[in-house]
Protein backbone atom coordinates (compact mmCIF):
# COMPACT_ATOMS: atom_id res chain seq x y z
CA UNK A 1 0.00 0.00 0.00
CA UNK A 2 1.27 3.68 -0.53
CA UNK A 3 1.73 5.84 2.08
CA UNK A 4 1.02 9.36 2.24
CA UNK A 5 2.07 12.24 4.74
CA UNK A 6 -0.59 14.71 5.19
CA UNK A 7 0.06 18.09 6.71
CA UNK A 8 -3.43 20.16 8.14
CA UNK A 9 -2.32 23.99 8.68
CA UNK A 10 -3.96 26.49 11.24
CA UNK A 11 -6.68 27.63 9.75
CA UNK A 12 -7.85 23.77 8.26
CA UNK A 13 -7.81 23.09 12.30
CA UNK A 14 -9.04 26.40 13.71
CA UNK A 15 -12.29 24.33 15.26
CA UNK A 16 -14.06 21.26 16.28
CA UNK A 17 -15.74 21.98 13.12
CA UNK A 18 -12.82 21.99 10.93
CA UNK A 19 -11.46 18.95 13.11
CA UNK A 20 -14.37 16.85 11.31
CA UNK A 21 -13.57 17.86 7.97
CA UNK A 22 -9.67 17.21 8.33
CA UNK A 23 -10.92 13.55 9.62
CA UNK A 24 -12.76 12.85 6.81
CA UNK A 25 -9.86 13.54 4.44
CA UNK A 26 -7.87 11.63 6.24
CA UNK A 27 -10.22 8.32 6.82
CA UNK A 28 -11.00 8.67 3.16
CA UNK A 29 -8.06 7.39 1.98
CA UNK A 30 -5.68 4.63 3.77
CA UNK A 31 -2.44 5.79 2.38
CA UNK A 32 -3.06 8.85 4.39
CA UNK A 33 -1.04 7.07 7.56
CA UNK A 34 1.01 10.18 9.07
CA UNK A 35 -0.54 13.46 9.95
CA UNK A 36 0.65 16.55 11.41
CA UNK A 37 -1.30 19.47 12.55
CA UNK A 38 -0.75 23.27 12.67
CA UNK A 39 -2.35 25.45 16.48
CA UNK A 40 -5.32 25.87 15.44
CA UNK A 41 -5.38 29.40 13.28
CA UNK A 42 -8.08 32.09 13.21
CA UNK A 43 -11.68 31.17 13.06
CA UNK A 44 -12.82 34.36 11.68
CA UNK A 45 -11.26 37.47 10.43
CA UNK A 46 -11.15 39.43 13.69
CA UNK A 47 -10.18 36.23 15.41
CA UNK A 48 -6.38 35.43 17.14
CA UNK A 49 -3.84 33.11 16.30
CA UNK A 50 -3.55 30.55 19.22
CA UNK A 51 0.42 30.38 18.49
CA UNK A 52 0.10 34.03 18.81
CA UNK A 53 -2.22 33.99 22.29
CA UNK A 54 0.96 31.84 23.34
CA UNK A 55 3.32 34.71 22.12
CA UNK A 56 1.54 37.06 23.64
CA UNK A 57 1.29 35.03 27.49
CA UNK A 58 4.91 34.96 27.01
CA UNK A 59 5.71 38.66 26.62
CA UNK A 60 3.42 39.44 29.73
CA UNK A 61 5.33 37.31 32.07
CA UNK A 62 8.68 39.01 30.93
CA UNK A 63 6.73 42.09 31.79
CA UNK A 64 5.45 40.16 35.24
CA UNK A 65 1.94 40.59 34.41
CA UNK A 66 -0.59 37.95 35.76
CA UNK A 67 -1.88 35.95 32.72
CA UNK A 68 -4.41 33.70 34.61
CA UNK A 69 -7.17 35.63 32.72
CA UNK A 70 -5.70 35.24 29.27
CA UNK A 71 -4.60 31.98 29.59
CA UNK A 72 -7.67 31.10 30.36
CA UNK A 73 -8.62 32.05 26.63
CA UNK A 74 -6.81 29.65 25.44
CA UNK A 75 -7.87 26.36 27.83
CA UNK A 76 -11.68 27.55 26.63
CA UNK A 77 -10.47 27.11 23.16
CA UNK A 78 -8.69 24.11 23.56
CA UNK A 79 -11.47 22.73 25.57
CA UNK A 80 -14.33 23.90 23.40
CA UNK A 81 -13.00 22.02 21.11
CA UNK A 82 -12.42 18.88 22.62
CA UNK A 83 -16.23 19.63 23.77
CA UNK A 84 -17.48 19.85 20.27
CA UNK A 85 -16.03 16.94 19.27
CA UNK A 86 -17.71 14.77 22.03
CA UNK A 87 -14.42 13.19 23.31
CA UNK A 88 -13.98 12.04 26.61
CA UNK A 89 -10.34 13.54 26.79
CA UNK A 90 -9.23 15.91 29.64
CA UNK A 91 -5.70 17.81 28.81
CA UNK A 92 -6.16 20.02 31.39
CA UNK A 93 -2.90 18.62 32.99
CA UNK A 94 -1.33 18.93 29.87
CA UNK A 95 -3.05 22.86 30.26
CA UNK A 96 -1.58 23.79 33.61
CA UNK A 97 1.83 22.49 32.91
CA UNK A 98 2.61 24.38 29.49
CA UNK A 99 1.51 27.47 31.60
CA UNK A 100 3.67 26.53 34.53
CA UNK A 101 6.49 25.85 32.73
CA UNK A 102 6.03 29.18 30.66
CA UNK A 103 5.69 31.09 34.23
CA UNK A 104 9.32 29.29 34.75
CA UNK A 105 10.96 30.97 32.03
CA UNK A 106 10.61 28.17 29.79
CA UNK A 107 11.73 30.35 26.53
CA UNK A 108 9.88 31.68 23.51
CA UNK A 109 10.01 28.88 21.40
CA UNK A 110 8.30 26.66 23.85
CA UNK A 111 5.79 28.77 24.30
CA UNK A 112 5.34 28.85 20.61
CA UNK A 113 5.07 25.46 20.19
CA UNK A 114 2.53 24.84 22.42
CA UNK A 115 0.08 24.87 19.88
CA UNK A 116 0.88 22.50 17.91
CA UNK A 117 1.72 19.92 20.57
CA UNK A 118 -1.72 20.30 22.37
CA UNK A 119 -3.60 20.49 18.73
CA UNK A 120 -1.71 17.24 18.12
CA UNK A 121 -2.72 15.43 21.07
CA UNK A 122 -6.04 16.22 20.28
CA UNK A 123 -6.41 15.66 16.67
CA UNK A 124 -4.18 11.91 17.66
CA UNK A 125 -7.26 11.41 20.45
CA UNK A 126 -9.70 12.17 17.95
CA UNK A 127 -8.98 10.06 15.02
CA UNK A 128 -7.49 7.17 16.96
CA UNK A 129 -3.80 7.16 16.14
CA UNK A 130 -0.35 7.70 18.02
CA UNK A 131 0.70 10.69 19.35
CA UNK A 132 4.52 11.10 18.42
CA UNK A 133 6.22 14.10 19.95
CA UNK A 134 8.46 15.97 17.94
CA UNK A 135 10.90 16.73 20.62
CA UNK A 136 11.73 13.08 20.68
CA UNK A 137 12.29 12.75 16.74
CA UNK A 138 13.65 16.49 15.12
CA UNK A 139 16.56 17.32 16.31
CA UNK A 140 18.87 20.20 15.88
CA UNK A 141 22.75 21.11 16.48
CA UNK A 142 24.69 23.38 19.01
CA UNK A 143 23.97 26.07 16.61
CA UNK A 144 20.86 25.87 16.24
CA UNK A 145 20.75 24.51 13.09
CA UNK A 146 18.13 21.53 11.69
CA UNK A 147 20.05 18.24 12.31
CA UNK A 148 18.71 16.43 9.29
CA UNK A 149 20.26 13.42 9.02
CA UNK A 150 19.99 12.54 12.81
CA UNK A 151 16.40 13.51 12.06
CA UNK A 152 16.16 11.44 9.49
CA UNK A 153 17.11 8.13 11.10
CA UNK A 154 15.33 8.86 14.60
CA UNK A 155 12.01 9.90 12.67
CA UNK A 156 12.05 6.27 10.20
CA UNK A 157 12.93 4.24 13.67
CA UNK A 158 9.61 5.69 15.32
CA UNK A 159 6.96 5.60 12.01
CA UNK A 160 8.40 2.06 11.93
CA UNK A 161 6.55 1.46 14.73
CA UNK A 162 3.41 2.49 14.46
CA UNK A 163 0.97 1.77 11.15
CA UNK A 164 -0.63 5.40 12.10
CA UNK A 165 0.29 8.53 13.85
CA UNK A 166 0.30 12.13 14.73
CA UNK A 167 3.65 14.32 14.75
CA UNK A 168 3.13 18.10 15.71
CA UNK A 169 4.86 20.57 13.66
CA UNK A 170 6.67 23.34 14.12
CA UNK A 171 9.12 22.61 16.60
CA UNK A 172 12.21 19.97 17.57
CA UNK A 173 14.73 20.17 20.49
CA UNK A 174 18.30 21.38 21.19
CA UNK A 175 21.20 19.50 22.81
CA UNK A 176 20.59 20.79 26.09
CA UNK A 177 16.75 19.57 25.77
CA UNK A 178 15.54 22.79 25.21
CA UNK A 179 12.90 23.32 22.55
CA UNK A 180 13.17 25.14 19.38
CA UNK A 181 10.70 26.29 16.49
CA UNK A 182 11.77 26.12 12.87
CA UNK A 183 11.83 29.94 12.34
CA UNK A 184 9.31 29.78 9.21
CA UNK A 185 6.84 27.47 7.54
CA UNK A 186 7.36 24.89 10.41
CA UNK A 187 4.44 22.93 10.01
CA UNK A 188 5.14 22.68 6.63
CA UNK A 189 9.34 21.53 7.11
CA UNK A 190 8.00 18.95 9.74
CA UNK A 191 5.50 17.82 7.31
CA UNK A 192 8.64 17.31 4.50
CA UNK A 193 10.73 15.70 7.02
CA UNK A 194 8.06 13.31 8.07
CA UNK A 195 7.70 12.94 4.51
CA UNK A 196 11.36 11.58 3.55
CA UNK A 197 11.89 9.12 6.95
CA UNK A 198 8.84 7.71 5.97
CA UNK A 199 9.39 7.17 1.74
CA UNK A 200 6.38 8.45 1.34
CA UNK A 201 4.67 8.11 -2.06
CA UNK A 202 3.10 11.66 -1.61
CA UNK A 203 3.23 14.18 1.11
CA UNK A 204 -0.16 16.15 0.75
CA UNK A 205 -0.34 19.89 2.29
CA UNK A 206 -3.53 20.98 3.24
CA UNK A 207 -4.38 24.48 3.73
CA UNK A 208 -6.78 26.93 2.64
CA UNK A 209 -6.66 27.47 -0.95
CA UNK A 210 -6.74 25.42 -3.41
CA UNK A 211 -3.17 25.31 -5.24
CA UNK A 212 -0.29 27.59 -5.95
CA UNK A 213 -1.61 30.63 -7.78
CA UNK A 214 0.36 32.14 -10.92
CA UNK A 215 0.25 35.36 -9.32
CA UNK A 216 -0.67 36.68 -6.03
CA UNK A 217 -4.23 37.42 -5.48
CA UNK A 218 -3.70 40.58 -3.94
CA UNK A 219 -2.14 41.89 -6.93
CA UNK A 220 -3.76 40.08 -9.83
CA UNK A 221 -7.96 39.33 -9.32
CA UNK A 222 -8.25 35.46 -9.75
CA UNK A 223 -5.38 34.18 -11.02
CA UNK A 224 -5.05 30.56 -12.78
CA UNK A 225 -3.83 28.14 -10.27
CA UNK A 226 -0.78 25.86 -11.33
CA UNK A 227 -1.32 22.54 -12.18
CA UNK A 228 2.10 21.03 -12.08
CA UNK A 229 5.22 22.99 -11.27
CA UNK A 230 9.17 21.71 -10.29
CA UNK A 231 10.57 22.12 -7.46
CA UNK A 232 12.93 24.46 -8.89
CA UNK A 233 10.25 26.83 -10.53
CA UNK A 234 8.80 26.84 -6.88
CA UNK A 235 12.06 27.87 -4.73
CA UNK A 236 12.37 30.51 -7.79
CA UNK A 237 8.37 31.75 -6.76
CA UNK A 238 8.84 31.09 -2.86
CA UNK A 239 11.65 33.00 -2.58
CA UNK A 240 10.52 35.92 -4.29
CA UNK A 241 7.64 36.06 -2.32
CA UNK A 242 5.18 33.48 -3.32
CA UNK A 243 4.38 32.06 0.05
CA UNK A 244 1.57 29.04 -0.36
CA UNK A 245 4.91 26.95 0.99
CA UNK A 246 7.80 28.23 2.31
CA UNK A 247 10.71 27.53 1.11
CA UNK A 248 12.75 25.63 3.51
CA UNK A 249 10.08 23.11 3.52
CA UNK A 250 10.88 21.72 -0.12
CA UNK A 251 14.29 20.16 0.41
CA UNK A 252 13.69 16.91 2.73
CA UNK A 253 11.19 16.03 0.18
CA UNK A 254 12.93 17.20 -2.93
CA UNK A 255 15.81 15.38 -1.53
CA UNK A 256 13.75 11.90 -1.77
CA UNK A 257 12.25 12.75 -4.93
CA UNK A 258 8.81 12.63 -2.62
CA UNK A 259 5.87 15.06 -4.99
CA UNK A 260 4.03 17.74 -2.56
CA UNK A 261 0.37 17.90 -3.67
CA UNK A 262 -1.40 21.72 -2.47
CA UNK A 263 -4.80 20.82 -1.36
CA UNK A 264 -7.45 22.60 -0.21
CA UNK A 265 -9.17 21.48 2.87
CA UNK A 266 -12.64 23.64 2.20
CA UNK A 267 -12.73 21.84 -1.11
CA UNK A 268 -11.14 18.43 -0.64
CA UNK A 269 -12.58 17.54 -4.40
CA UNK A 270 -10.18 20.32 -6.21
CA UNK A 271 -6.95 18.32 -7.64
CA UNK A 272 -4.39 21.11 -6.23
CA UNK A 273 -1.10 22.02 -7.47
CA UNK A 274 1.20 18.55 -7.70
CA UNK A 275 4.96 19.92 -7.48
CA UNK A 276 7.57 17.08 -8.67
CA UNK A 277 11.06 16.60 -9.33
CA UNK A 278 10.71 16.95 -13.15
CA UNK A 279 8.25 17.01 -15.49
CA UNK A 280 7.95 17.99 -19.38
CA UNK A 281 4.73 18.98 -19.79
CA UNK A 282 3.87 22.20 -19.83
CA UNK A 283 0.86 24.43 -20.82
CA UNK A 284 2.22 25.65 -24.41
CA UNK A 285 0.08 28.64 -24.81
CA UNK A 286 1.20 30.46 -21.21
CA UNK A 287 4.40 29.62 -21.32
CA UNK A 288 5.39 30.72 -17.88
CA UNK A 289 4.53 28.84 -14.74
CA UNK A 290 4.28 31.77 -12.79
CA UNK A 291 4.90 35.68 -11.73
CA UNK A 292 6.04 36.88 -8.17
CA UNK A 293 8.04 39.91 -6.58
CA UNK A 294 8.72 41.85 -3.53
CA UNK A 295 10.06 45.17 -2.77
CA UNK A 296 12.97 46.21 -0.13
CA UNK A 297 15.93 45.87 -2.36
CA UNK A 298 18.72 48.18 -2.98
CA UNK A 299 21.55 48.30 -5.29
CA UNK A 300 25.58 49.12 -4.96
CA UNK A 301 26.13 50.86 -8.16
CA UNK A 302 30.71 50.60 -9.02
CA UNK A 303 32.27 52.04 -11.97
CA UNK A 304 35.83 51.68 -12.90
CA UNK A 305 37.46 51.82 -16.06
CA UNK A 306 38.94 48.62 -17.41
CA UNK A 307 37.39 46.48 -14.69
CA UNK A 308 36.96 43.60 -16.98
CA UNK A 309 40.65 43.35 -17.37
CA UNK A 310 41.44 43.54 -13.69
CA UNK A 311 42.21 39.66 -12.08
CA UNK A 312 40.38 39.09 -8.68
CA UNK A 313 38.13 42.50 -9.00
CA UNK A 314 34.95 40.08 -8.39
CA UNK A 315 36.57 38.57 -5.63
CA UNK A 316 37.43 41.54 -3.66
CA UNK A 317 33.93 43.13 -4.12
CA UNK A 318 32.73 40.12 -2.37
CA UNK A 319 35.16 39.84 0.30
CA UNK A 320 33.93 43.43 1.41
CA UNK A 321 30.18 42.55 1.83
CA UNK A 322 31.46 39.33 3.10
CA UNK A 323 33.38 41.34 5.83
CA UNK A 324 30.52 43.03 6.57
CA UNK A 325 28.10 39.80 6.98
CA UNK A 326 25.99 40.89 3.99
CA UNK A 327 24.87 38.49 1.82
CA UNK A 328 23.89 39.75 -2.31
CA UNK A 329 20.79 38.20 -4.21
CA UNK A 330 22.14 39.49 -7.68
CA UNK A 331 25.29 40.75 -9.51
CA UNK A 332 24.68 42.02 -13.13
CA UNK A 333 27.45 43.43 -15.05
CA UNK A 334 28.85 45.02 -17.60
CA UNK A 335 32.55 45.91 -19.12
CA UNK A 336 33.25 48.83 -16.66
CA UNK A 337 30.14 48.49 -14.28
CA UNK A 338 29.32 46.15 -11.61
CA UNK A 339 25.69 46.28 -9.79
CA UNK A 340 25.21 44.52 -6.34
CA UNK A 341 21.38 43.42 -5.59
CA UNK A 342 21.17 42.85 -1.94
CA UNK A 343 18.29 43.57 0.57
CA UNK A 344 17.65 47.07 2.03
CA UNK A 345 17.64 45.72 5.49
CA UNK A 346 20.82 43.98 5.39
CA UNK A 347 22.88 47.09 4.90
CA UNK A 348 20.83 49.11 7.48
CA UNK A 349 23.32 50.61 9.84
CA UNK A 350 26.43 49.81 7.85
CA UNK A 351 25.58 51.90 4.65
CA UNK A 352 28.56 54.27 4.70
CA UNK A 353 31.10 51.50 6.01
CA UNK A 354 29.81 48.98 3.17
CA UNK A 355 30.33 52.24 0.64
CA UNK A 356 34.16 53.37 2.28
CA UNK A 357 35.22 49.58 1.85
CA UNK A 358 33.90 49.04 -1.62
CA UNK A 359 35.68 52.35 -3.09
CA UNK A 360 39.22 51.70 -1.17
CA UNK A 361 39.41 47.28 -1.79
CA UNK A 362 38.82 48.28 -5.93
CA UNK A 363 39.91 51.80 -5.87
CA UNK A 364 36.42 52.66 -7.63
CA UNK A 365 35.80 55.68 -10.13
CA UNK A 366 32.64 55.57 -7.89
CA UNK A 367 30.58 53.84 -5.55
CA UNK A 368 26.78 54.51 -4.74
CA UNK A 369 23.89 52.77 -3.60
CA UNK A 370 20.57 53.02 -4.99
CA UNK A 371 17.46 52.16 -2.99
CA UNK A 372 13.44 52.10 -3.94
CA UNK A 373 14.24 48.47 -6.31
CA UNK A 374 11.56 45.76 -6.26
CA UNK A 375 12.37 42.41 -8.43
CA UNK A 376 9.56 40.53 -10.42
CA UNK A 377 10.54 37.18 -11.23
CA UNK A 378 8.88 35.49 -14.38
CA UNK A 379 9.53 32.00 -13.52
CA UNK A 380 8.58 28.44 -15.98
CA UNK A 381 10.55 25.19 -17.63
CA UNK A 382 9.05 25.95 -20.93
CA UNK A 383 11.03 29.19 -21.09
CA UNK A 384 13.86 27.85 -22.46
CA UNK A 385 12.00 26.33 -25.41
CA UNK A 386 9.86 29.61 -26.31
CA UNK A 387 11.19 31.93 -28.85
CA UNK A 388 10.72 35.53 -27.62
CA UNK A 389 9.94 35.26 -24.00
CA UNK A 390 12.56 37.78 -22.74
CA UNK A 391 11.20 40.01 -25.42
CA UNK A 392 7.19 39.67 -24.57
CA UNK A 393 8.21 40.55 -20.92
CA UNK A 394 10.33 43.79 -21.48
CA UNK A 395 7.48 44.74 -24.05
CA UNK A 396 4.40 44.30 -21.78
CA UNK A 397 6.34 46.46 -19.09
CA UNK A 398 7.19 49.44 -22.05
CA UNK A 399 3.49 49.41 -22.81
CA UNK A 400 2.76 50.87 -19.01
CA UNK A 401 5.40 52.98 -18.98
CA UNK A 402 7.90 51.03 -16.78
CA UNK A 403 11.27 51.64 -17.09
CA UNK A 404 13.33 48.08 -16.37
CA UNK A 405 16.23 49.11 -13.87
CA UNK A 406 18.01 45.64 -14.05
CA UNK A 407 17.70 42.46 -16.09
CA UNK A 408 19.17 39.30 -14.54
CA UNK A 409 18.29 35.70 -16.18
CA UNK A 410 20.24 32.33 -14.92
CA UNK A 411 22.01 30.04 -16.55
CA UNK A 412 19.15 27.31 -16.22
CA UNK A 413 16.98 29.39 -18.03
CA UNK A 414 13.53 28.96 -15.85
CA UNK A 415 13.70 32.62 -14.73
CA UNK A 416 14.39 35.86 -16.03
CA UNK A 417 14.30 38.50 -13.32
CA UNK A 418 13.87 42.20 -13.75
CA UNK A 419 14.06 45.47 -11.34
CA UNK A 420 11.58 47.86 -11.60
CA UNK A 421 11.51 50.90 -9.04
CA UNK A 422 9.14 49.89 -6.27
CA UNK A 423 6.42 52.42 -6.98
CA UNK A 424 6.04 50.22 -10.65
CA UNK A 425 6.11 47.03 -8.78
CA UNK A 426 2.06 46.18 -8.50
CA UNK A 427 1.40 47.20 -12.05
CA UNK A 428 4.66 45.67 -13.54
CA UNK A 429 3.77 42.50 -12.20
CA UNK A 430 0.33 42.84 -13.86
CA UNK A 431 1.33 43.78 -17.28
CA UNK A 432 3.50 40.79 -17.16
CA UNK A 433 0.49 38.49 -16.36
CA UNK A 434 -1.65 40.15 -18.60
CA UNK A 435 1.06 39.37 -21.37
CA UNK A 436 1.20 35.79 -21.01
CA UNK A 437 -2.52 34.89 -19.26
CA UNK A 438 -5.23 35.80 -21.99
Amino acid sequence: MKTKVVKFGGSSLADAKHFVQVAKIIKADPARKYVVPSAPGKRFKEDTKVTDMLYTCYDMIKRQENIDEYYKKIVDRYNGIIEELGLKFDISGELEYVKNAMMHRSGRDYAASRGEYLNGLILAKYLGYTFIDAENVIFFRENGTFDAEKTNQAMAEELAKYPNAVIPGFYGVMPNGTIKTFSRGGSDITGSIVARAAEADLYENWTDVSGFMMADPRIIENPCAIETITYRELRELSYMGATVLHEDAIFPVRFAGIPINIRNTNRPEDAGTMIVSDTQDYDTEKVITGVAGKKGFSVISIEKDMMNAEIGFGRKVLEVLEDHDVSFEHLPSGIDTMSIVLSTDSIKGKRDKVVGSMRRAVKADSVAIEDGLALIAVVGRAMVKAKGTAARVFDALSEVGINIRMIDQGSSEISIIVGVDESDFEKGLAAIYREFVK
